[in-house]
């Protein structure tokens, strides 16, 4: 038995309220950081490439100009040093070229030079704001002062001589001449906060942009200001600006919702793009990708491609998560959904790798469970905002209507007649049709839930599991399953119903008869945490299990003794997989997702 990755679903830029988001491009790549990961995303979906080496969120991340590398920078807690990181990126497998101390807090940008040999790192140190080294070894290629305040962002002349300027809080832009690189001036034209500040591909000018929503140029050699943009201006903070790949227009995304090209010649406006209105929508961070896709960032993390051939309305929006992937469930024999930690749910296609977050009103906080009922294909969700909601038979959107629950829910089930089983604190409850239909209150605490058929499983934090009978308004136990060394996390019925697979927070993972009520094996213990989810293939041959540790296991039932671990299988934990093609026969696609937000595609085989 083997497997090997087939793809990847990655998140969308996490974004911060005030604080320009620092993408970019190489070609048709957009690279950007998520969390502790950095992900270089062509947009043909399932060529992306993902660096997960971070221990601390990643802020920002560039392309070297040659394009073999990846340079990339995070924040660290109180009191600690920054980890700089630059990797190779032609490969499956990224190489550390190296991992150096730049400065003492948090790297808001980065800049490669021309020869991909100098970066110049800028941000809220202790000691400085910045700092210029090469790539290769780490050792200093210059000083970058003259700021009184945080750097938020750094550009390098590609061409000979070297020039790069730097942008910060204190209202003011340093240009430097290099290499190696020297205070030259500070140019005060901004009055606010300067966001960002961007060369001309060509190198002949560079222009700047701030919180005081003006634009300026300058002359690429010498800093001088060449002029200020006063045609059509944006009403808010411009947090970012990008130019064309032929130097002749740049774009801008600012605060106002609103994003704006213009032609640097002129000095005008050329196409203004509303977004929409209010804090989501609210432009964070820009790339120019490709000869003519505009991409611009929305505070809700969605990635607006515009076309400047086409339209007032982006030709693409990007929806992917920004947060932790918390539960997962098939929603049709092409797609499936993910709950992530900010209440949202997406819906993934299998075949296009493609993801869209789900329309209507979405929880409010946390999605603790995903279920798809066996009988008519409708899906359930539950969250920390004590709600249960039903999702369209066409897994596109949530139904309007909602039940609350009586208190937190921690795990979904639906059993034969779509009656939907919710393990919460203290008790069970069962609803249908977003009408409470059963309460019970338990002597223990649940923990989980399955069902199959009339037959539901509830496990507890006293290491057991209870099977009960649903006769439609009641639950009777009939049979009480013990084996498992730790509070039970995770259970599900083989879809034939022979089997019963228990994980729990110890890691092991029990398998039962259910109808015997009887246990089969508990060797199933190679995790080492906590197991979050569990998720049969449709012949009930086999089992896969996701854990806190990090790790994914394909247990086999004919061979009990017999497994695939998928180690590493995503930094932070896996709280969800889900055989996305049934799993049938010699081998099958599952999918696995956590802490990082990413989903990760693996082609499973059963017999080599």
């Amino acid at each position: 038995m083997s497997f090997k990755k087939s793809g990847l679903y990655p998140p969308n830029p996490v974004t911060t309220r005030g604080v320009s988001t620092k993408l970019s491009s190489g070609k048709d790549k957009i690279v950007y950081t998520s969390g502790r990961t950095v992900l270089i995303a062509p947009q043909n979906p399932g060529l992306t490439t993902s660096y997960s080496g971070h221990i601390q969120n990643a802020t920002v991340a560039r392309l070297s100009p040659s394009g073999y590398y990846c340079a990339s920078a995070d924040i660290t807690g109180k009191g600690c040093v920054h980890i700089f990181n630059v990797w190779d990126v032609v490969g499956e497998d990224q190489v550390l070229k190296g991992e150096y101390r730049v400065i003492s807090g948090r790297v808001n940008d980065l800049s490669w030079d021309g020869e991909s040999k100098r970066i110049i790192a800028v941000g809220d140190g202790k000691e400085k704001f910045g700092s210029a080294f090469m790539m290769d070894t780490g050792s200093s290629t210059g000083e970058i002062i003259g700021h009184s305040k945080a750097i938020n962002a750094v550009s390098i002349r590609h061409q000979r001589p070297f020039r790069a300027a730097t942008a910060g809080d204190d209202n003011g832009i340093v240009f430097h001449t290099g290499a190696p690189y020297k205070y030259e001036r500070t140019i005060k034209t901004h009055t606010k906060f300067v966001q960002d500040v961007q060369y001309a591909p060509s190198g002949d000018h560079f222009a700047s942009v701030g919180s005081d929503a003006k634009i300026f140029l300058y002359d690429g050699k010498t800093g001088d200001t060449v002029a200020e943009f006063l045609d059509n201006p944006h009403k808010g903070t411009i947090m970012a600006c990008s130019w064309s790949p032929n130097s002749k227009s740049f774009f801008t995304s600012s605060a106002d919702c609103t994003v704006k090209l213009w032609d640097a010649q002129a000095q005008k406006a050329v196409t203004t793009w509303t977004v929409g209105s209010g804090v989501n929508h609210q432009q964070m961070g820009n790339t120019w990708s490709g000869e003519n896709d505009l991409v611009s960032l929305s505070m809700s993390g969605d990635l607006n491609v515009f076309d400047p051939r086409t339209g007032d309305k982006p030709v693409r929006i990007l929806s992917a998560p920004q947060k932790s992937i918390t539960a997962i469930a098939p929603s049709s024999s092409s797609t499936f959904l993910t709950g992530t930690a900010d209440g949202r749910v997406y819906s993934n296609s299998s075949s296009t790798q493609e993801t869209k977050v789900l329309a209507g009103e979405s929880h409010s906080n946390n999605v603790s469970g995903l279920e798809t009922s066996s009988t008519d294909g409708r899906t359930y969700s539950i969250g920390f905002d004590d709600l249960v909601r039903e999702i369209s038979a066409d897994g596109s959107s949530f139904v309007p209507a909602s039940a609350s629950t009586g208190a937190q829910p921690k795990s979904i089930a639906v059993a034969g007649d779509s009656t939907v089983f919710i393990a919460e604190i203290g008790k069970v409850e069962a609803f249908r049709s977003n009408q409470k239909v059963f309460e019970q209150k338990t002597s223990f605490e649940p923990s989980a839930t399955a069902a199959f058929g009339t037959l539901v499983a509830i496990g507890g934090e006293d290491r057991k599991v209870r099977l009960s009978e649903w006769d439609g308004k009641a639950l009777k136990e009939v049979a009480v399953l013990e084996g498992n060394q730790g509070a039970v996390s995770a259970l599900a019925f083989s879809p034939d119903g022979k089997y019963l697979a228990s994980g729990d927070s110890s890691g092991k993972l029990i398998l039962f008869d259910p109808k015997e009520r009887k246990l089969i094996t508990s060797r199933w213990a190679h995790h080492t945490a906590r197991i979050n989810s569990l998720s049969w293939t449709a012949d009930s041959a086999h089992c896969a299990s996701g854990s806190l540790d990090t790790h994914v296991y394909v247990w086999s039932v004919a061979k009990l003794m017999k497994n695939i671990p998928i180690k590493n299988a995503g930094p932070g934990g896996i709280n969800g997989v889900l055989w996305v093609d049934g799993g049938v026969g010699k081998g099958g696609k599952l999918v696995s997702a956590g802490f990082d937000g990413c989903v990760r595609g693996w082609d499973v085989v059963f017999h080599a």
